[in-house]
């Protein structure tokens, strides 16, 4: 879009509506009534509930807000409740208003934060308005996917500007907002402002219903069939879905001149893992795959190819229905119920509004589609029905095949209640945290009446305020028993400690970390891994990771167990305490309680020893190695993001004295691990620090994610990639596994009966080689740089500590490059 530019200190309604409405216009967009409504009351000053369908232009009203807000010289704030959909409004704007007048705080970092139009997630402007209540420097506030005011867990961050901003203008958006009469005259009577409605607008791309009680297979050719692609497969589980594309493989879903197209636009993307290679064959194909645990570059492949109208069966989860821009004609639900997270259970009129929406493209399609998939067993019946035809007979002998156990039924009915539905009301979901109540004392004034009114003037019905107001009261005692509060002899009460600036901004248990990164001797040889592990106990939890963790944990117990004899139940008994590791773990909860006692609001927060950094590093695995070894296929994206978090979180939170030479090269090692898989997630970072909003711009439509840069320019990164390469065969070694040693390098002349042969005179001087941190230090290993290759000895750590063997090695940095890792040839393997 062209630049939008203000009209300084104008506020005449008629003169912004009627600027606006020309820009749009040379945009090629005219105005549907429903926005010129939206727009009318904006300009005009009064709050705004837009709950109209996807697809009727609620972005181009959230444009026009922050053009009136700007054009008067006020500040506006657009909130979104994922950082992914932050970052691409923030680069939006920043094309329509220019990068001086855009700014953005995603709690990692802050863009131009003084800028007059700010982006950033719910959280950030809850934590904003409860630290500064009526002078939070904000003059309207466009909250979009309002729908998250009912999240059990986060929606206390939509709820809170409300209560504590009444100076504020609020344009509040959703698809799916349901009766909102009592929140529109709450907001009146905080803000002194009228509060408009504009909802039950009629869709521009109207939607068409079907039940199918064919298989999906031909469900999903009809669709195709009938020019109704691009079809939108949704289930409720990734495996799900990607069982589904496979399973379509076989059919005809692109024709030729489609995969051609394909195979033009992709041929140099590079396929780095088991899930890539799967998802290169789909895409081929003419098949997308869609869900959040996959690499975010394969993501937006499927995404951009979508765009594109190449991409004609997309297999997802419901992930899409939360914003993300996949234009599709149809919407085919493979059933109507999910799990939440407790148990199985039908969907919710909003779960189905904000999904089904996703169908039908204005300016591409003339309707939409959505069709409901009707349960395997009651389309088998209907199939065995359709074959007996008039033979009574074989009727009689029809098996009736019943619905699995635990099935939660739906059917034609319950499509059509769905459709007829209009979404439930929102409820609220307030919440009291000690880092709210810190926040709001830290305002300075009368706390006790701030934290009154927040407590009992909420949406909460009675009896909740009356929980919340105990709640509060206990946090209060707590903090003035740790001396974080203190109560003067008139009443005051205020706190005796400063707050950080970006207090419950940033990752909350960073303050912790600093503390206990003390309680390490740098001298120790697992200094650099337990710095880590105090990152990483910081950090959520990679739930895959985790189960994988403990499940091979699991088997290797099993397996121990067995050799020594254990019966059956109490191998059973004793499998209770086995778990994924967590380093430091004895230490760590001992350091939390006692920081709790000084520091109470981090009692909001859950400690989580975790080692998937570690373990990672330890076991010398690459991210393939690592994936495939606890069957991550699924989850690549999991892991990257956390990976990619953890790298981000070790060089903002420890400090330069703190990081030791090995320290620097496990942390340089683990951001050139995430970006040869991925290096978008490193670039999104360095981007919002440091934004090219040009570039940005130039390469929104672009297929082709950039190549990852030259591996061995990160020497000190690639000399990690070295260590782990050797390291691995110091473990193997150390377990006689020649076969895998023979694996890794018949290439280079070392098969497994060349690598017995050799080690066997080792084990002649020597009962066992170590693989403790001694075993992994650099003085074991000795690296001599050259232009196009390195010649490498790894010494092996004896327990006589002679260091009299070892092995000598070539590394290849040409064959490196190419290959996105450190290419090892061993030459020799020796006494010194």
């Amino acid at each position: 879009m062209a630049t939008l530019e203000a009209l300084p200190h104008v506020t005449d309604p008629d003169v912004l509506f009627e600027a606006f409405e020309l820009w749009a216009g040379e945009q090629g967009l005219s105005l549907y009534p429903a926005q010129e409504e939206a727009l009318i009351e904006i300009v005009s000053g009064a709050n705004l509930i837009l709950s109209t369908p996807t697809g009727t232009g609620k972005s181009l009203v959230a444009i026009g807000a922050h053009f009136a807000a700007l054009s008067a010289g006020k500040r506006s704030f657009y909130t979104a409740p994922i950082k992914a959909l932050v970052s691409e409004k923030f680069f939006a704007l920043v094309e329509i208003f220019g990068a001086e007048n855009v700014g953005m705080m995603t709690g990692d970092s802050s863009v131009n934060a003084d800028a007059p139009i700010i982006c950033c997630t719910a959280e950030i402007l809850a934590n904003l308005a409860l630290r500064n209540g009526e002078d939070t420097p904000v003059d309207q506030v466009v909250m979009d996917e309002f729908h998250f005011y009912s999240d059990p867990d986060r929606g206390w961050a939509w709820q809170v500007p409300l209560l504590t901003l009444p100076r504020v203008q609020f344009i509040l958006m959703s698809a799916t907002l349901g009766d909102v009469t009592e929140l529109a005259e709450d907001l009146t009577r905080r803000t002194r402002r009228p509060t408009a409605l504009v909802t039950g607008v009629e869709r521009p791309v109207p939607l068409h219903y079907f039940y199918q009680l064919t298989p999906i297979h031909e469900t999903v050719e009809e669709l195709l069939g009938t020019g109704q692609a691009p079809v939108y497969v949704v289930h409720f589980s990734q495996a799900a879905a990607l069982e589904r594309a496979q399973a379509l493989a076989s059919a005809k879903v692109a024709t030729r001149e489609q995969r051609d197209a394909i195979a033009e636009l992709i041929g140099e993307f590079r396929f780095t893992t088991s899930f890539g290679k799967t998802l290169s064959r789909l895409i081929r194909m003419g098949i997308g795959v869609h869900h959040a645990g996959m690499l975010p570059k394969y993501r937006r492949l499927v995404e951009q190819l979508a765009q594109r109208g190449l991409l004609r069966v997309i297999c997802g989860t419901d992930t899409l229905g939360v914003g993300i821009n996949v234009p599709i004609r149809t919407v085919l639900f493979t059933a109507l119920t999910k799990y939440d997270g407790v148990k199985m259970r039908q969907l919710n009129a909003r779960e189905f509004h904000q999904i089904a929406g996703r169908a039908g493209r204005a300016g591409f399609d003339t309707a939409g589609t959505v069709v409901a998939q009707a349960p395997d067993h009651e389309t088998e019946k209907l199939k065995a029905i359709e074959k007996a035809g008039d033979d009574v007979k074989k009727k009689r002998k029809i098996i009736r095949k019943k619905a699995p156990e635990g099935f939660v039924s739906w059917g034609e009915p319950s499509f059509q209640r769905l459709i007829a539905a209009e979404p439930e009301t929102l409820t609220s979901s307030m919440q009291m945290t000690s880092a709210m109540l810190i926040n709001v004392i830290g305002r300075g004034g009368d706390a006790f009446a701030n934290v009154h009114a927040l407590v009992f003037d909420n949406h909460e019905p009675w009896k909740r305020q009356l929980a919340l107001a105990r709640r509060a009261l206990g946090i209060y005692k707590t903090l003035r028993e740790a001396g974080i509060v203190e109560q003067s002899a008139s009443g005051e009460i205020r706190l005796t400690v400063d707050l950080q600036a970006n207090f419950a901004l940033n990752q909350p248990l960073s303050p912790f970390a600093l503390a206990a990164f003390d309680l390490l001797d740098p001298e120790a040889p697992t200094y650099s891994l337990d710095m880590i592990s105090i990152v990483e106990a910081t950090l959520d939890d990679p739930r895959p990771v985790l189960s994988g963790q403990q499940f091979v944990a699991r088997g290797e117990a099993v397996a121990a167990m067995k050799r020594e004899g254990i019966e059956y139940d109490e191998r059973m008994a004793l499998l209770e305490d086995v778990t994924h590791p967590k380093p430091l773990d004895e230490l760590l909860s001992y350091a939390f309680n006692t920081y709790k006692l000084s520091q109470p609001w981090i009692a909001d927060f859950e400690l989580r020893p975790k080692s998937v950094v570690r373990d990672m590093y330890e076991r010398a695995m690459s991210f393939g190695e690592f994936i495939a070894f606890y069957k991550l296929a699924r989850s690549e994206g999991v892991v990257l993001r956390y990976l990619s978090d953890a790298y981000r979180a070790a060089r903002q939170t420890i400090p330069d004295e703190a990081k030791s030479e090995d320290l620097l090269d496990l942390i340089e090692w683990l951001g050139e691990l995430v970006r040869q898989v991925d290096s978008s997630l490193l670039d999104e970072w360095e981007e919002l620090i440091h934004p090219d909003a040009a570039a940005h711009a130039a390469g929104a439509h672009v297929v082709m994610p950039p190549a990852p840069k030259r591996l061995t320019t990160n020497v000190r990164a690639f000399r990690i990639l070295v260590r782990n390469e050797l390291f691995r065969r110091v473990q193997l070694a150390a377990l006689e596994n020649y076969e895998a040693l023979g694996e890794l390098d018949s290439a280079s002349g070392f098969d497994a009966e060349a690598w017995a042969n050799a080690l066997d005179g080792y084990y002649d001087e020597h009962t066992e080689i170590l693989t403790g941190a001694d075993a992994r230090s650099s003085a074991l290993l000795i690296i001599e740089e050259g232009a196009t290759s390195w010649t490498v000895r790894q010494i092996l750590d004896d327990p006589a500590g002679d260091h009299d063997w070892g092995f000598t090695a070539e590394v290849d940095l040409e064959a490196s490059d190419e290959a996105g890792e450190a290419i090892v040839r061993i030459a020799a393997v020796n006494r010194l």
